[in-house]
């Protein structure tokens, strides 16, 4: 399902390989030699990422120890639309601020950077983990286009428990690193955030079950589950169910 945070982001993505071609494949990359510049501090998975047909190329088994899903479930407008809520503007900010500094730097710096932030991520149980994600280019356009990425995802949810998701360029082979950067706010955060019981009834209502339905699976009176469906109309704007889930397909918010 292709919600709006992919389409955002396939947006922005495009600017990194306008007008490249298949052909311009050529940078090689050495797989054991990139692992020794990512941080490692939890569980991770790495993958390549195709930047031009936007598609997870690999992605590592190890996805399924650290999100509880298998590899063949995981596609990137998949792994876009389990992104926190909250988290999604900032994802989608520090993209854009990253295609615009790439822009400023020559074929070569390009390739000595490393891009860093991390935000939230809802796992298979409907949890969520902080990531920090690590991304190289691993193949390049004479033009600086960046089209395919080498990245990891990186659990440090005991490292950093809450606050705002950070971007930073780490500079390899004497290139400066910028901390903490700033963004422009172009995606303007949500000014709503629903519970994890809203989200689950949200779900399955758009499933197309009844409030009955919803009761008898969750274990909950159709009073409840009522008292829910008033406030997520309330909290989303909608004025009925179909207007709900809907847009809640549309924005992506299961």
């Amino acid at each position: 399902m292709k919600t709006e945070i992919y389409k955002e982001a396939h947006k922005i993505w495009d600017r990194f390989t306008k007008n490249a071609q298949d052909k311009d494949f050529t940078i090689p990359f050495t797989i054991h030699k990139q692992l020794l510049n990512f941080f490692h501090v939890g569980d991770y998975y790495y993958y390549v990422f195709n930047v031009k047909s936007c598609v997870l190329e690999y992605i590592s088994s190890d996805v399924f120890h650290v999100l509880g899903y298998h590899p063949e479930e995981v596609d990137v407008p998949f792994l876009l639309s389990r992104i926190h809520p909250e988290d999604q503007p900032y994802f989608l900010n520090f993209e854009t601020k990253v295609a615009e500094f790439f822009s400023s730097l020559r074929p070569d710096q390009i390739l000595n950077y490393k891009v860093s932030y991390d935000y939230r991520i809802r796992k298979k149980d409907e949890t969520y983990i902080r990531i920090l994600q690590q991304v190289f280019t691993i193949q390049l356009h004479e033009e600086k286009q960046v089209l395919k990425t080498f990245g990891i995802h990186t659990n440090i949810s005991h490292l950093k428990k809450s606050g705002e998701p950070v971007l930073s360029f780490i500079g390899l082979n004497g290139e400066p690193s910028y901390m903490d950067v700033q963004v422009k706010q172009l995606f303007a955060p949500s000014n709503f955030s629903l519970t994890r019981r809203e989200r689950e009834i949200l779900g399955l209502l758009v499933s197309g079950q009844s409030s009955e339905q919803i009761s008898k699976q969750l274990f909950i009176s159709k009073h409840t589950v009522d008292t829910h469906r008033k406030n997520l109309l309330r909290k989303t704007s909608c004025s009925n169910t179909s207007a709900l889930t809907s847009k809640a397909v549309q924005k992506g918010w299961l």
